[in-house]
C-alpha cells in the first residue's frame, strides 16, 4: 500500500510516499480501505515534534523522532477485512473513526471498539472532515461544558474545524450562541447559526459586556484572567487549544490557565479528546445529527493524496475555514 511516513522531525513538504505492506487485522481489528482523511493540528505538531516542550510529556512526540511513522487520525472508507472477533461490522460497510495514527495511508486496521457507521447522507471527504473536530466539538459543549436549552455559549475561534462544529451543535442543543471569528467568515457563521457574531479584529469579547455560561476556547488568544470577565456565575471555561509555537505554545497558554483556575469563580476544564474513551460514542451522536439535518461538516479545501504534505502546509499555516481534506 503507498503511505506517506515521517521517520523523522521535518517540514510537511519533506513527507515521504513510500509503499509499506497491507496492515493485517487482529483478532478485533477491522482493516480499512482509507477512502478519505482530514488534516489536524494533531497531525503536523506530530510531524514536527513542537511544541518542544512536548516531548518531555509521557504520550506527546518522542524526544528524536515522531511517536508514529504514519500520521493521520481521521478516517473514512470501506470494511476490507475484520477479525476473527469482530462482530459489528463486514466487508463492504461504509465507517469512519477517530484512531491514533494511520490515516495517512491506503489501508488502516482500526479496532472495532472505535469504529462507527458512515453517516448515509455524507460523502467520504466529508465524513472525514468530522472525526477529529467533531468529537472534540460535541465533548467540549456537551460532556465537559454541559451546556443547556436556553443557556448562553460563547466559541472563541468559530470558523476552524472545531468551531464550526461546536456552534452547531449549541444550536441544536438550544443554546444562544455567540461566535468570535474574522471578518471574511461573519456570514458563514451566522448560517451555522450563531445569534451573535464578532469580529476578533474590531471587539474585544472580553470587554463586550456580556456573560456566558460557557466559553469554549479554541483559538486561546485570550488570558483566563480577561475571559473571566465574561463568565457568568457557575460557567464553564472549557480549553481546547491555544496559539502555536515551536517551543512552548500552546502547553504554556494551558498551563496558564490552570494555574489562574483557583482564582476564577468558574469551573475551568481541558477538552482532552486525544485521552477521551467514549470517541465511537460521540461519532454515532454526530452520525445521528448529521442524518437528522443538524449538522453539516465546512470543507474549505480538498487535495489528491499525492498532495497531502501541500494539505499539511496549508493547515499549518493557519486560518482554515473548517476542514482541510484529502481524498485517498
Amino acid at each position: 500500500m503507498k503511505a506517506f511516513v515521517a521517520r523523522s522531525y521535518r517540514t510537511a513538504d519533506l513527507l515521504e510516499l513510500t509503499d509499506l505492506a497491507t496492515p493485517v487485522p487482529a483478532d478485533d481489528e477491522i482493516l480499512v480501505r482509507v477512502r478519505a482523511t482530514s488534516i489536524n493540528p494533531y497531525d503536523w505538531h506530530h510531524l514536527r515534534g513542537e511544541p518542544r516542550v512536548a516531548r518531555l510529556m509521557p504520550d506527546g512526540p518522542r524526544l528524536r523522532r515522531p511517536r508514529y511513522d504514519v500520521l493521520g487520525c481521521d478516517v473514512a472508507g470501506q470494511v476490507e477485512a475484520v477479525g476473527r472477533d469482530v462482530t459489528r461490522f463486514r466487508p463492504g460497510d461504509d465507517v469512519y473513526a477517530l484512531v491514533e495514527q494511520g490515516g495517512f495511508a491506503e489501508y488502516v486496521t482500526v479496532p472495532e471498539h472505535l469504529l462507527a457507521p458512515k453517516p448515509k447522507n455524507l460523502s467520504y471527504e466529508q465524513t472525514a472532515a468530522i472525526p477529529m473536530a467533531g468529537a472534540t466539538a460535541l465533548l467540549g459543549v456537551r460532556e465537559v461544558g454541559r451546556l443547556r436549552p436556553g443557556q448562553r455559549i460563547l466559541v472563541n475561534g468559530a470558523s476552524g474545524g472545531v468551531g464550526t462544529f461546536a456552534v452547531q451543535l449549541a444550536r441544536a442543543l438550544g443554546a444562544n450562541v455567540t461566535g468570535v471569528c474574522g471578518t471574511r467568515n461573519l456570514d458563514l457563521i451566522r448560517r451555522l447559526g450563531a445569534d451573535e457574531i464578532l469580529d476578533y479584529r474590531t471587539a474585544d469579547f472580553t470587554r463586550a459586556g456580556q456573560r456566558y455560561d460557557l466559553v469554549l476556547d479554541v483559538a486561546g488568544n485570550r488570558s483566563l484572567r480577561a475571559c473571566r470577565r465574561v463568565l457568568a456565575p457557575d460557567a464553564t471555561y472549557a480549553v481546547v487549544g491555544g496559539p502555536a509555537g515551536r517551543w512552548l505554545q500552546p502547553v504554556g497558554h494551558m498551563v496558564s490557565t490552570f494555574a489562574l483556575a483557583p482564582l476564577v469563580p468558574a469551573r475551568v476544564a481541558l477538552v482532552d479528546t486525544v485521552r477521551c474513551d467514549t470517541k465511537r460514542g460521540l461519532l454515532e451522536t454526530l452520525t445521528e445529527l448529521v442524518e437528522d439535518g443538524k449538522l453539516t461538516p465546512v470543507v474549505d479545501r480538498r487535495y489528491p493524496f499525492d498532495e497531502l504534505p501541500a494539505a499539511l502546509a496549508y493547515q499549518e499555516r493557519g486560518h482554515p475555514v473548517g476542514k482541510v481534506v484529502v481524498t485517498i
